[in-house]
């Protein structure tokens, strides 16, 4: 068992993931634990939300964010299926691998995802987590939400909350709230594969070998 923390007035909001789904509703920013580290988020299609997820860690605008989805039909949503991504999806889903795939057409989708997470290539990368808290929020939401890396560009994966609360006190941008789970165990980043060109490619070996 951990214990609250003593927040200042420029700290991050600590919540509980039903009052998280709300900030993410609301187009705010919310820190979470995922299947490895913790990771930062909000909802896809929500263009202001996801441009102040680039100003909170200082990241460029041409690397597009991930997203995670609770299900593979959601999924199937997002990407343009193949028989590749079928026995991907049948192997390794839900889980902590991330496939970059060709983003589906404009005209195919109900909610269109915000610039900065389908690429400038109409690429974007999909995860089906089976963390509880993003699969919660997702499944809550109704839509994909991000879920990058909580730190800096450029700082490591971060597992214990306070050290987040400590990276990002004072300055001008910060997430709004944070799911606090405690401290994680220090395990590798997911895995990212591409199946863009119609052959599998891995682009980062992660905790799940891809082979």
């Amino acid at each position: 068992m951990f214990m609250p923390y003593v927040l200042s007035p420029m700290s991050i909001k600590i919540v509980n993931k039903i009052e998280a789904v709300e900030y993410i509703k609301s187009g705010k920013t919310v820190v979470f634990p995922t299947e490895t580290s913790y990771g930062l988020g909000c909802d896809a299609t929500n263009q202001s939300a996801v441009d102040n997820i680039f100003k909170i860690k200082g990241r460029r605008n041409d690397k597009p964010l991930l997203v995670v989805v609770p299900t593979v039909e959601m999924a199937k949503e997002y990407l343009e299926w193949n028989e590749l991504l079928e026995k991907l999806s049948l192997k390794y889903w839900p889980g902590a691998v991330t496939v970059v795939g060709k983003f589906k057409r404009f005209k195919d989708l109900k909610i269109e995802l915000a610039s900065g997470v389908v690429g400038s290539d109409g690429t974007v990368a999909v995860r089906v987590t089976n963390a509880d808290i993003p699969k919660y929020l997702s499944e809550e939401l109704g839509r994909p939400v991000v879920a990058t890396s909580a730190n800096l560009a450029d700082v490591g994966d971060v597992y214990d909350p306070a050290n987040i609360i400590k990276m990002y006190e004072g300055r001008e941008y910060q997430p709004d709230v944070i799911i606090d789970n405690g401290i994680l165990a220090q395990n590798p980043p997911t895995t990212i594969v591409s199946v863009v060109s119609g052959e599998l490619k891995v682009l980062r070996q992660g905790v799940v070998i891809v082979d």
